[in-house]
């Protein structure tokens, strides 16, 4: 059984208590959050107990691995004290928003960073990771198209310190096409501004990636579709295609006089479309940490990952296509 404490207690910290409530190998034993009745609602509700002082997490022992699941700007902070202590950690996306401080955690953590995983947990939605493991049925990959589009824009607060589209909604994307076409040989994005979020971020973008393998990935990102969360994925090669549509909740049809093959709309955002991917995450890092065996996605995978929403927000911003001087390694497992 490997038991856990959260940081942060927000709604991804529920996610998070909800899949380790579910799993058969993992317990919670400590919630930490600077609200005390934010900590103290998620813990009861998983049969845990709180706290508003992290350090008390490092200090446990009951609590073998953490879940970072607190603000960006306090990931690296938390990751590595967490590391200090002993503790196996799943730490949100991103790891940080300055790549220098994730080079910075990188080297403090040392050998240790086989004890920390990062989480991109679309690697483990069913569809995507059958798309992957099958990619070879349509030979060598040419094309992927990605198209994330979110239903509403975030609140102006948000937007502010989150880093702007790419690093803060287009990094998951960004780092499926490196799950699927392996490291990224340039980048070209084009921003646009919509008026829905505060400048300088934008609204949407378009981003052109080229592998080295010869591969070209499309991604189109927005911050609003008045059609849901939009969530689609394409591979295409000499000998087919590979595609995921949208997942609704139910896959009735009506036809009738007004309307053909008319359907419900798609899950309301990320908490539900995601849902089982952020279980399969879960288990996978705990089968993983209790075989002594390193998780994936990799803190290299998710400095990879910011290293390319750094490059698509300078080409927006230039609009010149920029070309990565170095490519951090990608564990190849399939999860």
């Amino acid at each position: 059984m490997l038991r856990f404490a959260l940081i942060g207690a927000g709604r991804i910290g529920a996610v998070h208590g909800a899949s380790i409530a579910a799993h058969p190998g993992a317990s919670l034993a400590l919630v930490a959050d600077p609200d005390l009745e934010a900590a103290g609602r998620l813990a009861t509700r998983f049969g845990a107990r709180s706290t508003t002082d992290v350090s008390d997490v490092y200090a446990a022992g009951d609590v073998d691995a953490v879940i970072v699941g607190s603000p960006t700007a306090l990931h690296v902070e938390h990751l590595t004290a967490a590391v200090a202590a002993g503790k196996a950690v799943l730490v949100e996306k991103p790891v940080d928003l300055d790549i220098a401080r994730v080079d910075a955690c990188i080297a403090a953590v040392g050998g240790d960073a086989r004890r920390v995983m990062v989480g991109f947990n679309r690697r483990f939605d069913p569809a995507f990771a059958e798309v992957r493991a099958r990619s070879g049925e349509v030979g060598e990959v040419e094309q992927v198209t990605i198209v994330s589009r979110d239903p509403a824009p975030p609140p102006a607060q948000y937007v502010a310190s989150s880093g702007g589209l790419f690093r803060d909604m287009a990094i998951h994307d960004l780092d499926m096409a490196r799950f699927l076409v392996g490291e990224i040989a340039s980048v070209h994005a084009v921003g646009q501004r919509l008026g829905t979020v505060p400048e300088p971020d934008v609204d949407g973008a378009v981003t052109t990636l080229v592998a080295e393998s010869g591969a070209v990935v499309t991604i189109v990102n927005s911050r609003h579709c008045a059609t849901g969360y939009d969530q689609r994925l394409e591979v295409f090669g000499p000998l087919g295609s590979l595609e995921v549509g949208n997942v609704r909740a139910t896959t009735v049809r009506h036809h009738g006089a007004t309307t053909s093959a008319a359907t419900g709309p798609y899950l309301d955002f990320f908490l539900e479309r995601y849902a089982t991917a952020y279980a399969r995450e879960l288990d996978h890092f705990v089968t993983a940490i209790t075989a002594g065996e390193a998780p994936s996605p990799t803190l290299a995978d998710g400095r990879a990952a910011l290293e390319l929403a750094d490059a698509a927000t300078l080409s927006a911003a230039t609009g010149e296509t920029v070309r990565l001087r170095s490519s951090a390694p990608m564990e190849k497992e399939t999860v």
